[in-house]
């Protein structure tokens, strides 16, 4: 575990291989599950190319190249390596070669649009925990015309959840519907804009989401995916 120019900065790597994000590979050094070259590995430490690393009983001692996916999610389909029910996966139209990727941002059965995939973990952790507050973009359509009471509500005070109070931006798609809408919104809980509408009385006949932070689903077709470059 040298520290010389050509060493290798062994949370940096767990998070790579592993598809964690640092800290959780910090986690783990901690608590005592990673060696190279057969010695428990301490937190800050560095190994070299060619030195045996092992997290968890994997070796994990090779590099992996790291990969971007921007995936179409049509609906139907879970985020999920298992099937959940007679559902099928997004893993069962990705393929093989990808499968060790990891979705960023999650979909429900019911919504289609832009999903990343990946193994770096840094990259997840940044896309994904509130601290970093990405942009997303949905087009939501309605069940039936939203009251401007309701509109006014939802972005200027929010609406209180379970979970805690819901609020996003609303912008009519044109000047004739108030069924459809683009939602926009930084944070990311489980089936919020559906459980949001639903508090007051709606239901959610359709959610995509065009974009994701800096990326957007543009021409991807459903069911496809084009490889990304984020530098």
């Amino acid at each position: 575990m040298n520290n010389d120019e050509a060493s290798i900065r062994l949370n940096k790597h767990l998070a790579l291989q592993l598809g964690v994000s640092r800290r959780e590979a910090d986690n783990m050094i901690a608590a005592g599950k990673v060696s190279v070259n057969g010695e428990k590995a301490q937190l800050g430490s560095r190994f070299n190319p060619g030195d045996k690393v092992i997290a968890g009983g994997k070796d994990v001692s090779t590099t992996t190249e790291l990969v971007y996916l921007a995936f179409h999610k049509p609906v139907g389909y879970v985020c999920s390596r298992r099937q959940q029910g007679e559902n099928p996966t997004i893993y069962d139209i990705i393929p093989p070669k990808y499968h060790n990727l990891k979705p960023v941002g999650r979909l429900d059965l019911s919504s289609s649009g832009i999903i990343l995939l990946t193994n770096d973990g840094d990259f997840a952790y940044q896309m994904t925990h509130p601290s970093f507050a990405k942009t997303k973009l949905y087009n939501v359509r309605l069940d039936r015309n939203l009251e401007p009471l309701h509109q006014q509500m939802i972005s200027d005070y929010g609406v209180t959840l379970e979970d805690g109070v819901s609020q996003f931006q609303l912008e009519r798609m044109n000047e004739t519907d108030r069924k459809s809408w683009i939602v926009t919104m930084r944070e990311g809980r489980n089936r919020q804009i559906r459980r949001t509408f639903g508090s007051l009385g709606y239901t959610v006949t359709k959610l995509h989401r065009t974009n994701f932070g800096n990326y957007a689903l543009g021409d991807i077709k459903p069911g496809e995916f084009e490889i990304i470059n984020i530098s």
